[in-house]
């Protein structure tokens, strides 16, 4: 490993506020790595900080009724206090509104502008005479083309899912003022992106222990040809370009926002006093440099970040991205603008942090997408953190206090096991620490409580409470042994459980600064006293969940009392509007997913007459292979429309459930068959 680490977080938009999918995807692994590597004794620094440009800000800012800074200014500190409370040990968290974030964004564009990067390109865009402004993606709303959704906005269809671009809306508007918006001619610089695929090939095929899910996006994207991007757009918040000609123009969020991660280390290292220090981290060869990020985030810390720093020159970069899918909530995808999310500041209101800070741990999405549901929640903490973590300790420190006088009691005449379970402790320790050096964080939770069950089991195999008369000495050998593991527990569960395990450790006689190479069976000598004992995990009774699932039910407003769950009806039509519609069935017969897009799936329709190929957002609910065959029912007479490059003839019907799950439309009539 290198002589240094600098840990970057994902930076999180400050438009709302932390929810467990934000933790589960990119903060709580970070600071697990963290915590762990610094208790290694390792040098390493964790950075993050608000992301506070971009469109979603001045969206935020307009529907408010307030300014882009008043938005970002709410957020950010919000963030940062909660962010604090549940225990997350940035460094520093900065913000890209700031002085030192704009100049050095600035300077990086002004690095690759002088260097002849970009291109500079005419394109048409849409335009709002009223508002007099160009109008970014997200400013125009129209009707999905896949779905139907009248709502559907120019970047995406937050029905379906769809990735969309302005153009390809049905009736667009301007989401500014409701006018139809103009096309009109406006100029941008591009950063040729497919000059850098045989650097990125390279570099990529030389990280083959990156995990899959990481590696596999990025080869879609190889595979279907990189092209350019701008880095540039038409807004009045952000960073502005630094030319001239650039009047009115401001740096794509996508360009400036990982810039942050240097311009936050900057002002971490004046905070040090020593300015200059982060070039160590940034510019040294001898630093790793690690990005924890969800999965929407991977394309752009693998890929389009690498390729700035290495055309920059003067940058490292990343020697590890080891991105997480997506956490769902009580079996459904999260949302927050439906309301389906748990806020974490509402969490810390009700629990404490180690709680949380055990159970997402141990389901976090490392591989796939996982669940958090409010019952397992319960049952982990039930289970695992009170009956088996809890109780071991109370159990091994009660007794101790009880029958030695609450002394650590001299290890004699040990027995085979008393010491195969001593050994118990280093071998626990390696698995421990391979599983935090190779991300697998759940794996390192689970061979830490692995310490604890084992802990128990031998204290129920050596019964102290019949010893103790019987054979006092094997009676303090068991309690000798189970207080070393209650000792190591401390120190090594510390990355997961630092609040619990610092009243453990003062608890136990453990320095509150033991590293990691102290962990060994002997940490708290013999003689030495311990603490009165304490029940570390305190049990969740059913009322407290079902408060909780019962309060995200009515933010969704999906309570029990509510009937209909469904949308309301649309505004009546005449038979004409319906009739103009030519619906056929149809069967699918070749399906396969669109490369570089996570809704879009690519399918054949046999209409009996002709053969169809259209494009539908259901990835997330189906996959390409298993809908080969499936019969349904299509809009037919649909304009064709472009999307992904790819045209589109046509739309398959879907249901949406309560749930928000698709389901196909089917007939049981022939291919062809007119449905009337």
């Amino acid at each position: 490993m290198s002589k240094r680490i600098l840990v970057t977080s994902a930076l999180p938009y400050a438009n709302g506020p932390i929810h467990l999918g934000h933790l589960a995807g990119a903060y709580l692994p970070s600071d697990l790595y963290t915590r762990f590597q610094r208790l290694n004794g390792k040098d390493i620094i964790h950075i993050s900080g608000s992301d506070e440009h971009g469109v979603p800000i001045t969206i935020a800012a307009e529907k408010e009724g307030i300014t882009p800074k008043e938005v970002v200014e709410r957020y950010h500190t919000g963030n940062k206090e909660v962010f604090e409370k549940f225990g997350i040990d940035f460094d520093y968290y900065g913000r890209t509104s700031s002085d030192t974030h704009r100049k050095t964004s600035q300077d990086f564009f002004l690095r690759l502008h002088e260097q002849g990067v970009f291109t500079k390109k005419k394109q048409e865009q849409f335009y709002d005479e009223e508002a007099d402004m160009f109008l970014p993606d997200r400013y125009v709303k129209g009707t999905c083309p896949v779905c139907g959704h009248p709502e559907a906005f120019g970047d995406q269809c937050e029905k379906c899912g769809t990735s969309l671009s302005p153009t390809d809306l049905i009736d667009p508007v301007s989401a500014i003022t409701g006018n139809k918006p103009l096309v009109k001619e406006t100029e941008h610089w591009f950063i040729p992106l497919g000059d850098f695929q045989p650097w990125l090939k390279e570099w990529l095929a030389s990280k083959p222990d990156w995990k899959s899910n990481v590696l596999g996006q990025c080869k879609s994207w190889l595979d279907a040809g990189l092209g350019e991007r701008a880095v540039t757009r038409d807004l009045s918040w952000g960073v502005p370009v630094p030319l001239p000609e650039g009047k009115g123009k401001v740096l794509y969020v996508w360009f400036d926002a990982p810039i942050g991660y240097i311009s936050a280390t900057k002002e971490w290292a004046e905070e040090q006093g020593n300015p200059d220090l982060w070039k160590t981290y940034w510019q040294d060869e001898d630093t790793s440099l690690i990005h924890f990020i969800g999965k929407d985030n991977i394309v752009f810390h693998c890929i389009m970040f690498p390729a700035m720093l290495k055309q920059h020159g003067e940058f490292v970069v990343p020697e590890n991205v080891p991105a997480n899918e997506f956490l769902n909530l009580e079996g459904r995808k999260l949302s927050t603008s439906k309301g389906w999310a748990v806020w974490l500041h509402e969490y810390l209101e009700e629990f404490e942090p180690d709680l949380l800070r055990f159970v997402l741990g141990s389901t976090l999405p490392e591989t796939k997408d996982s669940d958090f549901s409010w019952k397992d929640f319960q049952n982990r903490v039930n289970s695992e953190l009170a009956d088996i973590l809890g109780n071991f300790v109370f159990r091994t420190t009660s007794f101790t206090h009880r029958f030695f006088n609450g002394e650590v009691p001299i290890l004699s005449n040990s027995s085979g096991l008393d010491t195969e379970t001593l050994e118990q402790i280093g071998l626990q320790k390696k698995k421990i620490e391979k599983a935090y050096n190779t991300f697998k964080f759940r794996e390192a939770i689970a061979e830490t409580m692995q310490l604890a069950r084992i802990g128990n089991r031998y204290f129920t195999e050596t019964e102290p409470w019949k010893t103790r008369k019987e054979n006092p000495e094997a009676c303090g050998n068991t309690l000798y042994v189970c207080l070393q593991i209650c000792a190591a527990i401390s120190v090594m569960f510390q990355p997961v459980l630092p609040g619990k395990m610092a009243l453990l450790r003062n608890q136990l006689g453990v320095p509150d600064g033991a590293k990691w190479q102290d962990v060994n069976n002997q940490l708290v000598p013999a003689g030495q006293l311990i603490g009165q004992e304490e029940i570390l995990f305190k049990k969740i009774e059913d009322d407290i969940v079902d408060k909780q699932i019962e309060k995200l039910n009515l933010r969704a407003g999906e309570s029990t009392t509510q009937k209909n769950p469904f949308p309301p009806l649309k505004n009546i039509i005449q038979y004409d509007d319906f009739a103009s519609l030519d619906l056929r069935t149809g069967t699918i017969i070749e399906a396969k997913k669109v490369k570089k897009s996570k809704k879009l799936i690519q399918i054949k329709v046999d209409l009996g007459f002709e053969i169809r190929s259209m494009l539908s957002g259901i990835a997330e609910y189906y996959e390409a292979e298993d809908i080969i065959g499936k019969k349904v029912c299509v809009v037919a007479n649909l304009a064709p429309r472009k999307m992904m490059g790819i045209e589109s003839k046509g739309m398959v019907l879907m249901a949406e459930d309560s749930q928000g799950v698709l389901h196909f439309v089917s007939s049981e009539a022939e291919p062809g068959s007119p449905i009337t």
